[in-house]
């Protein structure tokens, strides 16, 4: 019977657990900033720079200055920018006012983070998303989101550039 209960109990901590990670999925990105999508044009979106991601991919990066996403809760957001490969979006950087209710507030929407101590950072993952939260200054948390599927796309294109290059001997 005892044996019976522990079952029943893992059971429902990893289904509560599972469920957990799901909600990163549903979200999928930060408010109305979508994961995998082109950038919405009436976000208040800044041109910053092209960038060479990684010495691998040339990426766009985008400020947002949309007084609608510069609050989460209480919580002031310092500065929020965007990464796109092909006009879609890979990565979210949010830059909020160091704070100990955002990380409860994390925990509670994607579940128990995993720490990794060499980066400093508290992670969540889904096979589609990774959220990292970490310290960036005394006075300030960083939020990254980054989303696999485009991450994807921009092998799949590298290996279609070092095919053609092959194909042309």
């Amino acid at each position: 019977m005892k044996f019976q209960l522990v079952i029943v109990f893992f059971s429902c901590c990893l289904q509560v657990m599972g469920q957990k990670s799901v909600e990163l999925d549903r979200i999928n990105g930060y408010k109305d900033i979508k994961l995998g999508q082109p950038l919405d044009t009436t976000l208040n979106i800044v041109f910053i720079s092209e960038l060479k991601e990684k010495n691998e991919f040339t990426a766009k990066l985008y400020q947002i200055k949309n007084p609608e996403f510069m609050t989460i809760g209480e919580i002031v957001v310092n500065n929020l920018e965007v990464k796109t490969y092909k006009d879609l979006v890979y990565a979210i950087m949010v830059t909020t006012e160091k704070d100990p209710r955002l990380m409860k507030a994390l925990e509670r929407n994607f579940g128990v983070s995993k720490f990794n101590p060499i980066a400093g950072t508290y992670n969540w993952s889904t096979k589609n998303i990774s959220l990292s939260f970490k310290k960036k200054s005394e006075n300030e948390l960083l939020l990254t989101y980054i989303y696999f599927p485009v991450l994807e796309m921009v092998a799949k294109d590298k290996d279609k550039k070092i095919d053609e290059i092959a194909s042309d001997f």
